[in-house]
């Protein structure tokens, strides 16, 4: 039987130089849904862009300023966090917005 190396003996691998964001990358072609935001709605509570973990959420001035589709993901997470009250967002199929 052969003696395995060491974890000093072995070749170095799967070496991550920095960690990544979805802002390095358009992941727009990700989405299976796309968030639609209705602005005559919204209250401006931002509770989107505390919750979006890709920070697609717009902001000026202290409101909701629109949506970062080139760094959506599509996961929802925006349209759960509105209040139930409001529901300012509405999941639609990617498909709906294709251009063909």
């Amino acid at each position: 039987m052969s003696k395995l190396p060491s974890w000093k003996e072995m070749a170095s691998g799967g070496i991550i130089p920095k960690g990544g964001t979805s802002h390095e990358k358009d992941v727009s072609g990700w989405r299976t849904y796309r968030p639609v935001h209705d602005m005559q709605k919204c209250i401006h509570c931002l509770r989107c862009w505390i919750m979006c973990p890709e920070s697609a959420i717009l902001t000026k001035d202290g409101k909701h300023a629109g949506i970062d589709f080139a760094h959506c993901k599509g996961c929802g997470i925006c349209a759960q966090q509105c209040p139930k009250k409001v529901q300012a967002y509405t999941m639609k199929l990617e498909s709906e917005f294709k251009k063909g």
